[in-house]
C-alpha cells in the first residue's frame, strides 16, 4: 500500500447491491474523500491481490485507509463512519461481537446476485462523480 491509495472502497462493480452501496455512500458522505474501485478493474483487482485476497470472492467489498485494509463487516463499519448523521450512528453496531457481523455480512454477500440481481458490465459513475473512480 502506499499513502495516496486510501481511503478507498473496493466493491463488486457487476453487483447491483454494490452499485446501490456505493450511490448511498456518495449522496451522503460528510467528507467526500472515499475513492471507489470496482474489484473487476485494473486497480481494484491489484490492491486485492496485494492485500491477499481473492477478487472473485464473496468478500469483494474492502475499504483501505490510513495503509489498513478493512474487510467483511468492518470495511461496512469504516465506511458509515465517513457519513454524515443520521447514518454515522450505525457505527454502534461495533458492540455486536465481529464473528456475528461477519456471518450476517457473508449470509447476505453470498445471495447477492440472487436477491439483487447482477450486471452485465460493472457500474459506469455519473460524469459528477467520474473523478472519485479509479481506472474511470
Amino acid at each position: 500500500m502506499n499513502e495516496n491509495c486510501g481511503p478507498v472502497v473496493i466493491f463488486d462493480g457487476v453487483c447491483h447491491l454494490c452499485a446501490y452501496s456505493v450511490a448511498f455512500v456518495l449522496a451522503h458522505e460528510r467528507d467526500h474523500a472515499i475513492r471507489f474501485a470496482a474489484a473487476q478493474s485494473a486497480t481494484g483487482n491489484a490492491l486485492l491481490l496485494k492485500l491477499g485476497l481473492n477478487p472473485e470472492s464473496s468478500a469483494t467489498f474492502v475499504f483501505i485507509d490510513n495503509d489498513r485494509a478493512y474487510v467483511r463487516s468492518d470495511a461496512v463499519l469504516e465506511v458509515v463512519s465517513h457519513l454524515r448523521l443520521p447514518w454515522r450512528i450505525l457505527r454502534l453496531f461495533r458492540v455486536i461481537p465481529r464473528p456475528l457481523c461477519d456471518r450476517l455480512y457473508d449470509f447476505i454477500a453470498q445471495r447477492r446476485y440472487r436477491w439483487f440481481g447482477k450486471r452485465e458490465s460493472c457500474l459506469v459513475p455519473s460524469p459528477e462523480f467520474r473523478s472519485r473512480f479509479m481506472d474511470i
